[in-house]
């Protein structure tokens, strides 16, 4: 009887999850083989199913039928082509995620990408962050949301997305891998790699494109397009050098404000779009464990189980309320980017063993909500709604990155907190009145959804959860349109607005995937021209 390669679903309890003899017996049942027939397994997906009390592993292994596997490198390769001394160019703005993989993209395609930064780069970057959690200051130009890396490399590195139909998620998954992170979340459903790794995996990737023939600046501020005809031919940095290229790829990420000031004055295209505003939630992470799975305070968790995460959403009158960028056993960090604001951000270490977890949870703010300001900011309108709300945290803080913080208790009970308790917001917290410092319209669906959070989650509303704020940089509130088919900007020819900043990307590997699909269509539509 010949052999045959299957792909086979199984779901087992959870303290069996890990005997292969279980996983063969399964799948033979499911198959309707021998297990003698099972000739070889490879894990491909897991994932874990708390909905119930007794807890379950769903895994999804490729099993060879009477027959060994297709050969499989230990951990996917990624080697890049040298370019060639004649190379034709395309300049990235930002590295970030998208300006990362854009990079990786051209260059696999024969372009050689020009890379420039505003912030330093990973190393010099660390020494900095430590100015904003210890004393309170913000170098305005590195710090959690700008430089090497972008937000995402100090951010946990969440790389959970819905997007696979935008472009290749594994192939994301496999260079971050082949540069040094974890095998694991080539497996896990939702992997994350960890913000002490992700640097290091970074700087392979920034190593990549430098011995191919990329080149990088970092410390390089872009203040003005070029442009000729309607057509962008390069930029121009603060520190006065100007960068002229075939095509030019904008992923500058969603807290680089000056560039949409810069959109605006030069009269270039971009629209307001829908974000989100709220707070940062904080429980004991032991709370979220016995939640999630079942069991009761105190006991310890199962060595198989990792921190215990959750998505929470509703919807209130017709405006959504939900958890945003959930960090088990984690860290709030201050994310501002000027020192006249205060901006709250969640993290998480590869091990995520914090005795914290936190989460953001936000109120979608429409367009509408704007219109007012509108009229004299047009397009800007959030980003000043946005700043508004971070200055309102800096005042009632009082000091440096001090932010405002209300036991969930009483901002449902709308009173100040006459204590608080521990938090893993190293810059500190300071008692307020959240429920007030806020507009009602973003208050009310937020109470109204914490009853019902905790309708799905017995135990949620505690004396032990702190709401410190504010979460207010979920995602850009302005887009820079872009044609459906060429990702051009629809006035600019040779600019490819890209990423999260540009309002096309939500978290690292969307990221990613959309700055390979913006570098493949820039060089495209340059061959074709």
């Amino acid at each position: 009887m010949s052999g045959k390669v299957e792909t086979v679903d199984i779901v087992l309890p959870l303290v069996i999850s890990e005997d292969q003899n279980q996983w063969k017996t399964s799948i033979a049942k499911r198959l309707k083989v021998s297990i003698d027939d099972i000739h070889e397994m490879r894990l491909i997906k897991h994932s874990i199913d708390a909905r119930q009390k007794k807890i379950k592993i769903s895994l999804r292994i490729e099993v060879g039928i009477r027959q060994a596997l297709p050969k499989q490198e230990d951990l996917p390769q990624f080697k890049l082509k040298p370019l060639t001394k004649n190379s034709r160019t395309i300049l990235i703005i930002g590295f970030g995620p998208a300006g990362m993989f854009a990079a990786l993209e051209a260059i696999e395609l024969g372009y050689k990408p020009i890379i420039l930064e505003r912030g330093k780069n990973v190393f010099d970057r660390r020494i900095d962050l430590p100015k904003a959690t210890r004393k309170g200051y913000i170098e305005e130009d590195s710090n959690y949301s700008f430089g090497e890396g972008g937000a995402g490399t100090f951010s946990d590195g969440k790389l959970y997305t819905r997007a696979t139909k935008r472009g290749p998620v594994k192939k994301v998954y496999d260079i971050l891998v082949a540069h040094g992170a974890p095998p694991r979340i080539l497996t896990d459903a939702h992997p994350h790699v960890g913000s002490n790794l992700l640097p290091k995996v970074v700087m392979r990737i920034r190593e990549s494109i430098i011995n191919a023939g990329g080149e990088i600046y970092f410390s390089q501020k872009v203040n003005d397009f070029i442009i000729q005809n309607e057509k962008v031919i390069g930029a121009r940095t603060q520190q006065g050098q100007e960068f002229i290229c075939d095509a030019t790829i904008l992923c500058t990420g969603h807290s680089a404000r000056d560039i949409y000031e810069l959109l605006q004055q030069k009269k270039i295209i971009i629209e307001n779009k829908p974000f989100a505003i709220g707070v940062r939630i904080e429980h004991p992470q032991a709370l979220i464990d016995s939640i999630q799975y079942h069991y009761p305070r105190g006991d310890v968790r199962p060595e198989m189980l990792p921190a215990a995460r959750y998505t929470l959403s509703s919807q209130v009158e017709g405006r959504g309320v939900h958890s945003f960028c959930m960090c088990p056993g984690g860290f709030i960090v201050p994310a501002a980017t000027q020192n006249d604001e205060v901006v709250v951000n969640g993290m998480s270490l590869s091990k995520r063993n914090s005795p914290f977890a936190n989460s953001g949870i936000v109120v979608n703010v429409e367009v509408e909500d704007t219109l007012n300001a509108q009229q004299e900011h047009g397009v800007l309108a959030g980003v000043l709604f946005q700043k508004q709300i971070e200055q309102i945290a800096k005042k009632a803080g009082g000091n440096g990155q001090v932010a405002p913080g209300q036991r969930l208790t009483d901002f449902l009970s709308g009173k100040l907190s006459t204590s608080l308790p521990k938090t893993s917001y190293v810059p500190g917290v300071q008692t307020a009145r959240i429920d007030q410092l806020l507009p009602q319209w973003i208050v009310k669906p937020m109470k109204t959804s914490f009853k019902y959070f905790e309708k799905n989650m017995p135990g949620y509303i505690t004396e032990e959860a702190l709401l410190l704020g504010f979460e207010t940089r979920t995602s850009s509130p302005v887009r820079i349109p872009r044609h459906k088919e060429t990702l051009e900007h629809l006035q600019l020819k040779n600019l490819y607005p890209c990423g999260e900043g540009a309002g096309y990307a939500g978290g690292i590997a969307s990221a990613a995937i959309d700055g390979m699909r913006c570098a493949k269509s820039a060089i495209l539509n340059q061959q074709n021209k």
